[in-house]
């Protein structure tokens, strides 16, 4: 078994591994085209500095269905080096051109290629805003405490025209740190959701995540339980806002965010309603292991390889479950890692430890959505994509039904050709000037919006047209 892939399964969806950056960060998307047998891929790195000086990378794979895998990113002067351990991948190169560039050598098992990696164009604030069309809602950046947590965290709410007051719902990110559009290359996930929403008489509040744009505080030292604490420090704001009724105030969560508002939906003062979109209903070791292994399955691994994987997987978390004194616990994750990767130096397996066996990892390795679902009484749609790779349907979806069996209002739906990004088959794409573009499965909104109106005061009518901008818009990029 190549010793990339049998390293890559330890190191799993854990948290996206980050070390110290360089006195100028890199900060955006490149994108570049890898020749493989029999034609090419189109590789897409995110790097976004984070305010420990760290990064946060991923990589996209679109034609592989491989969204948000985690990148660990080692920048030195010009030198950078980003290790897709899950994948057994390394891409190895210079910074050029300011930053514009990434050229070097990709490797992976059976392959070594030279890549280069442009920057691609991201528009400004201010010039999104100057060829945007005017939304026919109200929109305000706006700040709101964790009080519980001491963090100051950043949004954007839009607010449907007229009167009100107006239900309105909170958006709970996935896992990894992201921005308050929930942005994956040109797909802004939670910005089209809130437009789209907001159009049809729903109010939506939208955030930055700890750490992450004008958010404060640390994302890599958060769990799933502290991430509650800002789901619901973001419905205490709407329930001072005037335009807001404050007894219809729901959340929309995506992967981890959907079992983040399901568990703030067991909490005083729960949501009104909880959207769970891809949410889990397996154990978070077994989800991570089942991530792992579609991994496995999308590089070409054999049956061999994945059976050692799990054997190593599986030890991995029992040493980690059953030593709950940090220290001890990295001593021998580190161990165990230069046992099984006689590369690896002692410095980075201690550092991988420390990542393993941090705050979020032990919560979500512990974490069991059934001992928490009898405890949820509000309303419920539970949605996934049949085409989810992290999530899988089959699996999560009668989970999340059972353990919800005592809440009298429960929809579950799997929505067929959609992925774990809520997008539908590429192929069904709009088209914008001549090119195919992302966009949110147009059932799954009109699910979400038919569910919600049945639960709400929301007025069933059709969305108000857009008219064109005369000048310059304050507020963020909804709707792009």
């Amino acid at each position: 078994m190549p010793k990339a892939l049998r390293f890559a399964v330890f190191l799993l969806l854990f948290l996206p591994y980050a070390l110290r950056a360089a006195d100028t960060p890199l900060n955006g998307q490149w994108q570049g085209p890898l020749t493989v047998p029999g034609g090419s891929l189109d590789l897409l790195i995110t790097l976004v500095p984070l305010s420990n000086g760290s990064y946060y990378g991923a990589l996209d794979v679109p034609k592989q269905k491989i969204s948000r895998m985690p990148v660990e990113v080692e920048l030195k002067g010009s030198d950078i080096t980003l290790k897709i351990d899950q994948a057994g991948s390394s891409f190895t190169g210079q910074v050029l051109e300011g930053g514009r560039v990434l050229k070097g050598t990709w490797k992976q098992p059976g392959l070594t290629a030279p890549l280069t990696l442009e920057r691609r164009a991201m528009p400004t604030a201010s010039a999104a805003a100057l060829t945007r069309l005017t939304p026919p809602y109200r929109e305000e950046n706006i700040k709101f405490n964790n009080s519980a947590a001491n963090v100051s965290l950043s949004g954007t709410l839009t607010v449907p025209a007229g009167p009100g007051p107006f239900p309105a719902v909170v958006l709970v990110s996935d896992s990894g740190p992201q921005e308050r559009d929930a942005a994956v290359q040109d797909y802004r996930m939670f910005g089209m959701l809130a437009d789209y929403l907001t159009r049809r008489g729903v109010a939506v509040l939208r955030f930055d995540d700890r750490g992450v744009g004008q958010s404060g505080g640390r994302y890599f030292t958060t769990t799933t339980a502290d991430l509650v604490t800002d789901a619901q420090a973001a419905m205490q704001y709407l329930r001072a806002h005037k335009l807001i009724n404050h007894r219809e105030i729901g959340l929309i969560g995506h992967g981890e965010g959907a079992n983040v508002s399901l568990l703030a939906a067991t909490q005083p003062q729960p949501p009104t309603f909880v959207v769970a979109l891809a949410g889990y209903g397996q154990p978070g070791r077994e989800v991570l292991l089942h991530q792992q292994l579609e991994i496995m399955r999308l590089i070409g691994a054999d049956q061999t390889q994945v059976k050692a994987a799990i054997e190593l997987y599986e030890r991995m978390v029992t040493i980690i479950r059953q030593t709950p004194n940090d220290n001890q616990a990295r001593g021998k994750v580190a161990g165990t890692l230069r046992l099984n990767n006689t590369n690896i130096d002692p410095t980075m397996a201690r550092a991988r430890a420390i990542q393993l066996t941090s705050p979020w990892s032990r919560y979500f390795l512990d974490f069991d959505p059934l001992r928490s679902l009898p405890d949820v009484r509000c309303p419920v749609l539970a949605l996934n994509g049949a085409d989810d790779l992290q999530v899988g349907a089959a699996t999560n979806l009668p989970l999340l039904q059972k353990g919800l069996k005592n809440n009298r209002d429960v929809t579950v739906k799997k929505l067929l050709g959609v992925n774990h990004l809520f997008q539908p088959d590429p192929q069904d794409w709009p088209l914008v000037n001549g090119q195919q573009q992302p966009n949110f499965s147009p059932k799954a909104l009109d699910t979400i919006r038919e569910w919600i109106v049945k639960r709400t005061t929301a007025a069933p009518s059709a969305a108000a047209p857009e008219k064109p901008a005369a000048s310059k818009t304050k507020g963020s990029t909804a709707g792009k």
